[in-house]
């Protein structure tokens, strides 16, 4: 474990996060500041040194032991030069040799955002104990972390546990990676609103995926169905990934999680449907617990706990 606090960043296309975590897991300070909508790269790199800057200052300008970060992909791994789908404005952007720049000597370490949030609920979360976890984040997509024998899994490229292309449906609604039925395709949150609406749902205000949660708890047949329909698709994606990787925790965030029992109802009678295997059987699937605060602890974690979740240079 690193003896001083970390920088931790966690950089999405709707935000930019920062905060000065410490040692065990406590995130000292934190802000976070809208991701501006095309911006160009030179922009966006003074947006995240601002918001940066405010959490250090913060923080009191601690001496820090290394720079933590989650960002949204594609991204080279583990040199992180980074083009997130959502922030058109960076391209091959060399974020983590700028961040270098910026902290001369102190080890700056980047992986995808949703690995972040994995290996934060598997240190401080969801998944503490445990030591065969897959975290997953349901919103706008769906991506995910895995943690097999205590120790992160990245990949030939860093992509291990990204549970969101795995196939749950072969003739299923086509996917933005150019597949069919990939679980992503079917249970993130615009996927979900796009179905509903197609089958007659016609909300009275903006629609998402929270809208379409709270007219499923209304009692709106279509949007009570969209839920099962996500559900089912994640219930059959953990039993496969649970086959495959022997896990003991599955551990759900992010904004779609929220729906709870309308969610976690349905994703619990398929996977006990599909998981048929007795080892299989004894996963259990929980609520991540750190909330928005997940990737920015779980970013300081590839510093404050490298053994167990930086396995590169």
């Amino acid at each position: 474990m690193s003896a001083g606090p970390v920088l931790a960043i966690d950089i999405g296309g709707t935000k930019m996060a920062a905060g000065v975590v410490l040692p065990g897991g406590r995130v000292a300070a934190h802000d976070r500041t809208p991701t501006p909508p095309g911006a160009d790269a030179e922009t966006l790199w003074r947006t995240l040194l601002a918001v940066v800057g405010k959490v250090t200052a913060e923080a009191g300008d601690p001496p820090l032991a290394g720079v933590g970060v989650g960002c949204g992909g594609p991204m080279t791994w583990p040199a992180a030069e980074v083009s997130p789908l959502n922030i058109p404005g960076w391209r091959g952007f060399p974020l983590r040799d700028r961040l270098r720049d910026r902290y001369p000597g102190l080890p700056v370490r980047v992986h995808n955002d949703a690995v972040c949030v994995a290996i934060g609920e598997h240190w401080r979360g969801a998944g503490r104990g445990h030591r065969d976890v897959l975290g997953m984040v349901v919103s706008t997509g769906v991506g995910g972390g895995l943690i097999l024998d205590g120790r992160l899994v990245d990949g030939a490229s860093g992509n291990a546990g990204h549970i969101g292309h795995v196939v749950v449906d072969p003739d299923g609604p086509p996917c933005a990676c150019g597949g069919r039925g990939c679980l992503e395709a079917i249970a993130r949150g615009p996927g979900l609103v796009a179905w509903a609406q197609g089958e007659g749902w016609r909300p009275g205000r903006s629609a998402t995926g929270a809208d379409l949660a709270d007219d499923a708890r209304r009692g709106d047949p279509v949007a009570a169905a969209a839920m099962r329909r996500a559900g089912h698709a994640l219930g059959v994606a953990i039993a496969s990934a649970t086959h495959l990787c022997d896990l003991e925790v599955a551990a759900v965030g992010g904004g779609l999680s929220q729906a709870g029992p309308l969610l976690f109802d349905p994703l619990e009678e398929a996977l006990r449907t599909h998981a048929r295997m007795h080892f299989a059987r004894q996963v259990a699937v929980v609520p991540a617990t750190l909330g928005q605060a997940a990737g920015l602890v779980g970013a300081a974690a590839l510093v404050h706990e490298a053994g167990a979740y930086w396995n590169a240079d």
